[in-house]
């Protein structure tokens, strides 16, 4: 009995022993990552048809392919009406079929550009920028233009740019951009600032670079960067045409005002408020007063006024190109009262603290404000009242490795409706001088003065800057938080002290920035020089 168990167990343990080895045996280790993106085996229509009088398109591949990002990548050029439908939407296809639902244009050549949307199923190996080009007539165009984009703020300009070519003919006018699609169209897709423009027929075009938010080929200056050529472009051409993208101001128009307080309108706009106007129309007190100032973080003027018993008060809002007429009902509400806020919470050597209040400043006691240092000791300091913007400025020479007190008894500040502050305290302080760095600029080939040198952070904003009128040996930025810095350059062309935007119809261009080519690391303690070669 012994024996027929043991020969039982030695008999389970080699049947398991072998069960194993034939586990390992067939394990599969897997072959070589497929890189190679799909080919096409066959498309019908066939690629580059002339006389095209397809419906639909098929393309067969030798391998599933699936479609991805496809709504951002595909470029149909001559724009299409109708959004063609592309198949497959979703999931994998040995074949893409393209269902086009306009009346194509005669004697026109037609691209369909996939860009980076077509990839294999396996590995999302894309078939970069495969183009399927036809022509309703007898015969492809094939001049091609070429070029780049920048942006005239950014270091680097966006993605996704359409760079769009307008036919000049005898219909043609600036505003067709606003109006309709191109007649033919690329884009910079993600991964680069060049673009090309293929397939294209001799002639007289516009060039045109849109930052297409709503993707509908149409420039809405709300929302759109454009960038433009001067002048018409000649197809067939050999240059490579560089277009710079900015931002419109848009033209001024006024919003419906709004009562916020019993004391105070909001009146919003858009575009540049500078020349507006507010006029009270409805009859008035002989002791009616009111105050404006903008409002600190939306296009909105503040104007607070003098209440009197009415229903409503109508007022017109000008410019110097438009007149509004607006009526505002009057209704039981609580009057803005005074409050006082410090303005830059951070403070540097040379710093100025800046203070704002909820109601405009009227007047301000300079006996009734000390500036005194750690020491306790009374720092003489200046002081600025900014009636336009509503901002109060206190200035002094300030030292490195200073705490420095700010006290404001009740009355140093009034306001318009004879309001007084309580006591205010406010502290600040400046870092030691082995806490900072000083970084010198030295500028060459400076083509013209003045212009303005800055340094930002990556996003841009605005940390130093200084406007310079003339040539120096090297301009230096003292005692300054150590940070990675951009180094740029606005060639102030009409000297506002500002950098300006362009216009497309009034053939403004915008006032080019110089981009030192690398950021710039200053560190705690450090002093360091850049020579900064203009191009």
């Amino acid at each position: 009995m012994k024996t027929k168990n043991l020969l039982s167990y030695i008999l389970f343990f080699t049947l398991l022993f072998s069960l194993i080895n034939c586990a390992r045996r067939g394990t599969p280790e897997g072959g070589p990552k497929d890189l190679d993106p799909p080919r096409i085996t066959s498309s019908s229509p066939e690629n580059y048809t002339t006389n095209f009088s397809a419906e639909k398109i098929r393309i067969n591949f030798d391998e599933y392919i699936k479609l991805k990002d496809l709504q951002k990548q595909l470029i149909v050029s001559p724009p299409l009406k109708n959004t063609p439908y592309i198949y497959p939407q979703s999931g994998a296809s040995k074949y893409l079929e393209i269902e086009i639902q306009d009346t194509l244009t005669e004697n026109t050549t037609y691209v369909f550009n996939f860009g980076q949307s077509v990839v294999d199923n396996n590995e999302a190996n894309p078939y970069s920028y495969f183009n399927y080009v036809f022509s309703t007539g007898s015969y492809i165009d094939s001049l091609e233009l070429e070029g780049f984009v920048i942006d005239a703020v950014q270091k680097k300009p966006d993605s996704f740019i359409s760079v769009m070519l307008y036919e000049v003919d005898s219909a043609y006018t600036d505003s067709v951009i606003y109006q309709k699609p191109p007649n033919y169209i690329t884009n910079t897709l993600d991964s680069s600032t060049n673009y090309r423009l293929t397939n294209l027929k001799e002639g007289t075009y516009r060039l045109i670079a849109l930052k297409d938010e709503a993707g509908n080929y149409k420039f809405d200056p709300k929302k759109d960067k454009i960038g433009y050529i001067d002048h018409f472009i000649e197809i067939p051409s050999d240059s490579i045409y560089g277009l710079n993208l900015f931002k419109e101001v848009p033209e001024f128009k006024a919003a419906r005002p709004s009562l916020i307080a019993k004391n105070k309108i909001y009146f919003g706009y858009e575009g540049n408020p500078k020349g507006m106007e507010i006029k009270l129309l409805s009859d008035k007190p002989e002791d009616y007063s009111y105050r404006t100032f903008p409002d600190l973080e939306k296009d909105t003027l503040n104007y607070f006024f003098t209440p009197f018993e009415t229903d409503s008060l109508v007022f017109e809002v000008r410019n110097t190109k438009t007149i509004d007429t607006f009526t505002v009902r009057i209704k039981e509400m609580y009057a803005d009262t005074l409050v006082v806020a410090q303005l830059n919470k951070g403070f540097s050597i040379n710093d100025t603290l800046k203070i704002h209040t909820s109601t405009p400043m009227e007047t301000y006691n300079k006996e009734l404000i000390k500036v005194l240092d750690k020491d306790s000791t009374n720092v003489d300091f200046t002081s600025i009242l900014d009636e336009k913007n509503n901002i109060f400025n206190l200035k002094w020479d300030s030292d490195v490795g200073q705490k420095y007190r700010v006290t404001m008894l009740p009355g140093a500040i009034t306001d318009f409706y004879g309001e007084v502050n309580d006591t205010l305290n406010y502290s600040v302080s400046t870092k030691d001088l082995a806490d900072l760095g000083s970084l010198r600029v030295n500028l060459k080939n400076v083509d013209q003065y003045p212009i303005i040198l800055q340094l930002t952070d990556n996003s841009g904003v605005v940390k130093q800057e200084m406007f310079i009128e003339e040539q120096k040996a090297s301009y230096e930025f003292r005692n300054i938080d150590p940070a990675t810095y951009l180094i740029r350059v606005i060639h102030d062309s009409n000297g506002n002290g500002r950098w300006d935007t362009g216009n497309y119809l009034q053939k403004i261009q915008p006032e080019r920035i110089s981009y030192y080519p690398e950021s710039v690391e200053l560190r705690a303690n450090w002093e360091i020089e850049q020579t900064f070669t203009l191009q």
